[in-house]
Order: structure tokens, then C-alpha cells, then sequence
């Protein structure tokens, strides 16, 4: 199955989504694979028969959220001088949404640009990180800091890849399918309901339901100055936490969990959405085992690392909330007093 992007007003970035239907790939120029030891030692060998290449090298980086900084982007930079990458050359992001950020990051400095495709292993980075272009870097100031919008030529979906995923690494993949769900097509949610995505069958359907969802987003924005900003439900929440949490504790998609429980409360609240459709959407999470809850110590603390978020603009705090279930409402207007008061409902009491 393929899936097109097109960029409405740039047409040079288009490009395609291939699920399962990667067979072989041939290049004549240099090309990096750049992956981390635990994609490496489960998938590596399967990704080297399928490419052909001029010269073909691996770069691999160490493992894991809180290594997606300066110091992996350095490495992998590092490796393509020494091995004198040029503009022609190419790289492939092999691993999950990690890889895919720091790869693509390292694509759009290298020489000022150079073509780089991506092939995502894990569930969150097959149905959302890989598509869409944005690439970046974590820092001591917050997630995905210091980065740029910068397009894949392509981007390959194996399905067979995630037989490996672990429990929690596939529940933090259906966390961004449902925040898809959530804000953009009701009938994807009852059907998210009443299926199993532990059926493969019924996990492909989710996978070209949310890739195509993705895709027709980022094709009217690829910079996130309207629609595509909703893709940022739950996360306004979930980056504080990652940060607080030294991005160790959670990962991305399970932070993401929590942050849409934190925005449906603060969108029960506001009158957005009813207590039983945000019991619904907790329900859906819960029966992938995803967590629900995050213990803040302070509130102030918390609310005032809102501000560290780039989509933090002009001191106002961006919020995605869902309107109903199938619908959303960006909001800058809310009461600091109603945003603490939501917060204080997740105080750790111990």
C-alpha cells in the first residue's frame, strides 16, 4: 500500500509512504544507515540484503530518549566526514522515533542538506515520528528544541519489524493513533474501540488509517502554523513531563497518555468535552496498558515549564484540546487559575 503526501504549495517535497513493500533498494552514491544496538541486533542483517550501495557504512548511537542530544548528533556528523559523505550522499534512518529525529536533523546541517529516507521500526514511529519531516534535538531547556522541518525522500513502513516490539513500546505507538483519533475522526475511535490491535490484520488497518490522517495534515501544513498543530494534543503535558522526568521514566508515547488525560480534564472543564467521552478515550488507553496518571509535586512548577515548549509563543500557552470526540479547539486564552486547578488534581499526595 502506498501513501502520497503532497505539499500544497511546495510540490518539490512530495514524496511516498510504502507499507510492506519494501523489496530492494539500490544507490549509486554513499549511504549511512544509522541505527542504535538494539535495532542493530534484531533487524540489521534483515535491512543490509535489501540495499545495494556505492559505498554502504553503519552509524550506530546509543539507545533511548535521553540520548537524543548534541552529543549523538556529533557522532553521527563526525562519522560522515570521516568517511567524506558529500551532497550526493544519503542516509537512512533505521530505529524508531529517536533515530528518526536525530537522523533527519543531521541530514538538513550536513552540507547544508542532504537526502535522507526513513524506514521506522517501532509502532509511534511508523504512524507518526517518521512522517512529516520534523527532526530535531532534545536539550537541558526541553524536547525537541533545537531542530528543523526538513523532509524525507521517502519513507519505507515494514510491518514485520514490529513483531519484536516490546509491551510498552507498542502501547506508546497506540497512543498517537488514538490522539489521532481523537481529534480528527470519531469513527476511527469507535473503531479503535471495538478492535484488537494485537490482530495484525486489524493493526494494519490502524496503520494506513493514522499514516493517511498524517499525511493529509502535514500536506496542508508542513510547518505547524495551523492544522497540523493538533497533532500536538497531549503533548504540551507529556514534554513537561518527559523533561521533569529526565526523559528515563516514560516513553514518548506513554508521556503522551498522560498529557491527553491531562487536556481532557482541562477540556471538561472548559465545557469541550463530556466526563463520559473522557472516559472513553482513559478506557481506550488503559486496555493497552498505557499509564493514566503522573504524580506532579508542585503545580506552579509545572505550569510555569509550559513556557520552555516552543509552541509557547508570546507568553501564551498553546493548547490542543479535544471538542468532542472526532474534533478539536486550539486555545490561548485559558485561565492560568482553571490550568492550576487541573493540575492540582494530579498532585502526588504521598
Amino acid at each position: 500500500m502506498q501513501t502520497e503526501i503532497n505539499f500544497e504549495n511546495q510540490k518539490s517535497l512530495n514524496y511516498t509512504i510504502y507499507i510492506d513493500e519494501l523489496q530492494k533498494l539500490e544507490f549509486d552514491r554513499k549511504v549511512a544507515i544509522v541505527t542504535n544496538p538494539k535495532v542493530a541486533g534484531l533487524h540489521l542483517k534483515v535491512l543490509l540484503n535489501m540495499i545495494s550501495a556505492k559505498e554502504l557504512y553503519v552509524i550506530t548511537v546509543p539507545d533511548g530518549e535521553a540520548y537524543k542530544n548534541q552529543k549523538s548528533l556529533d557522532m553521527i556528523l563526525e562519522n560522515l566526514f570521516n568517511h567524506r559523505f558529500d551532497r550526493s550522499s544519503l542516509l537512512i534512518a533505521f530505529g524508531g522515533g529517536v533515530i528518526g529525529d536525530m537522523t533527519g536533523y543531521a541530514a538538513s546541517i550536513f552540507q547544508r542538506g542532504i537526502d535522507f529516507i526513513q524506514i521506522p521500526t517501532t509502532l509511534l514511529s511508523q504512524v507518526d515520528a517518521s512522517v512529516g519531516g520534523k527532526t530535531g534535538i532534545n536539550n537541558a531547556y526541553g524536547k525537541n528544541l533545537i531542530g528543523a522541518f526538513y523532509q524525507p525522500k521517502a519513507v519505507y513502513i515494514q510491518t514485520p519489524f514490529l513483531q519484536t516490539l516490546q509491551k510498552r513500546e507498542f502501547g506508546a505507538g497506540v497512543a498517537e493513533i488514538v490522539k489521532m483519533a481523537v481529534t480528527f475522526d470519531r469513527d476511527f475511535f469507535v473503531w479503535l474501540e471495538q478492535h484488537d490491535l494485537h490482530s495484525q490484520k486489524d493493526l494494519a488497518t490502524a496503520i494506513q488509517k493514522s499514516v493517511e490522517t498524517k499525511a493529509w495534515v502535514v500536506g496542508q501544513d508542513e510547518k505547524e502554523k495551523g492544522i497540523r498543530a493538533v497533532l500536538n494534543y497531549g503533548h504540551t503535558f507529556a514534554h513537561v513531563i518527559e523533561n521533569m522526568t529526565n526523559y528515563s521514566r516514560f516513553l514518548h508515547g506513554e508521556a503522551v497518555s498522560i498529557g491527553m488525560v491531562m487536556a481532557n480534564k482541562l477540556a471538561v472543564k472548559l465545557g469541550l468535552l463530556c466526563s463520559k467521552d473522557a472516559d472513553k478515550i482513559e478506557q481506550l488507553l488503559l486496555k493497552y496498558d498505557l499509564p493514566v496518571s503522573f504524580g506532579i509535586t508542585d503545580a506552579h512548577t509545572f505550569y510555569d515549564a509550559f513556557f520552555l515548549d516552543k509552541k509557547t509563543k508570546n507568553a501564551k500557552i498553546t493548547f490542543i484540546l479535544p471538542k468532542e470526540i472526532g474534533g478539536y479547539e486550539m486555545r490561548t486564552d485559558i485561565d492560568k487559575m482553571i490550568v492550576l486547578d487541573v493540575l492540582e488534581e494530579f498532585i502526588d499526595e504521598k
